[in-house]
Formats: C-alpha cells, sequence, structure tokens
C-alpha cells in the first residue's frame, strides 16, 4: 500500500524551519513521474506497506532535507554503492543511518574479501544501478548485489530512504528491508562517531 506525502509526511510535525521550504504541487503524479512510477514498480513487488514523499530535488541531500521537512537525522538511511578493489571488481550496496560512518576500511573491506575498498565512484554507481549519488535507492537494485544494512537501521521505528532519484523519498518501518532478495543486516557495518567521540572524552568531576 502507498500513501503520497506533499511537503510532510502523516504523523511527522513540520518545524517552523522548515515551512519556509514548503512548496505546493497541484498532483503528487506531476512530480517525476516517472521516477515515481520506476520507484512504485520495484515497492509494489515486495508485497509491504510504505509512503511516497516527494521533495523539493534542491533539497534532496539529507541534511537539507532534514533541516526543511523536520525530520531527524537519525530517521534518514542511505543507500551507498562500495567497490571492492581486486579483479573483476566486487560491489555491494550498504544502508547506514545517515549520522553513522560506513566502516569502508575494516567490515566493508573484510566482507568484500578484498584487499582494499572504497566507495564506488559516480560513474561506477550510475553504470550499475542506474541512479545518480545523492538519489540512490536500495529498492530495485540487481537482483545479484548484494545488500548490507548496518543493524542500527533496523533499530528505528521508522527510516526515510533514497528514492531512486532526487525528486522522491520513501519512509517506512525498517522491516521493509528484510524482504529485499540479498539483503543481509550487519553488526558494525558502521560506526557511530558520536559515540566514539563521548567514550574518548576524559571523565571530570
Amino acid at each position: 500500500m502507498v500513501a503520497a506525502g506533499r511537503g510532510w509526511a502523516k504523523g511527522t510535525q513540520q518545524s517552523e524551519a522548515a515551512r519556509p521550504y514548503a512548496w505546493a504541487m497541484t498532483d503528487d503524479h506531476d512530480h517525476d513521474p516517472d521516477g515515481r512510477a520506476r520507484l512504485v514498480a520495484a515497492l509494489d513487488l515486495l508485497g509491504v506497506e510504505y509512503e511516497l514523499f516527494a521533495c523539493d530535488p534542491a533539497l534532496a541531500d539529507t541534511a537539507a532535507f532534514c533541516a526543511a521537512y523536520g525530520f531527524a537525522p537519525e530517521e534518514s538511511a542511505n543507500t551507498i554503492l562500495v567497490i571492492g578493489k581486486s579483479d573483476p571488481p566486487r560491489y555491494a550496496a550498504c544502508v547506514v543511518l545517515a549520522p553513522n560512518r560506513l566502516d569502508v576500511n575494516r567490515t566493508v573491506r573484510d566482507r568484500l574479501g578484498t584487499r582494499k575498498a572504497s566507495f564506488a565512484p559516480s560513474e561506477s554507481t550510475r553504470e550499475i544501478t542506474g541512479m545518480e549519488i545523492g538519489g540512490v535507492t536500495v529498492f530495485g537494485l540487481p537482483s545479484d548485489l548484494p545488500v548490507w544494512v548496518d543493524s542500527r537501521v533496523m533499530e528505528r521505528d521508522r527510516v526515510v530512504l533514497g528514492g531512486g532519484s532526487r525528486s522522491w523519498k520513501v519512509i517506512a518501518d525498517p522491516a521493509i528491508l528484510r524482504v529485499l532478495p540479498g539483503v543481509e543486516v550487519v553488526e558494525g557495518l558502521a560506526t557511530d562517531p558520536a559515540a566514539a567521540a563521548t567514550s574518548a572524552s576524559p571523565a571530570t568531576g
């Protein structure tokens, strides 16, 4: 089942700072209709509930999106394509919460089984996913591409995910990720810089 959001999602309070960015659409179906159609086609195959959220493409990057539409960064999950340096190269899609840092140099590298790993360049991302960096969604990826989800994502009540273009987001229970082909939930796929900073701070008192 799909519901479409216009400016903010059901049940989400829009902040005062967000209101100047609210923009009107006469019909959600007129907002990037090709991108919407591709997204709905991929999501409907999963047979689970989700909500589409239409956004201004200029505000699609996580920080701008959260500030404009009143979402917390901790609710936003980014899909990142990684590459393992080998011949041929190995790829995987990783889903991590926005405030967290993908552990490319250890966990990702070890799971890829390569000597080095890094974020995939924009050209590879476009070629493999058919999407541009900044608009990649975990939905509709090639079936043979591994999908790794950091375990922290699954602890959220809901997540805001990329929609395959800069015009759409997907809001859903994180359980939606478990029905994706080739998905694995991975402990320690990402690190929490804020928690690390707190633990490293000297005790006072």
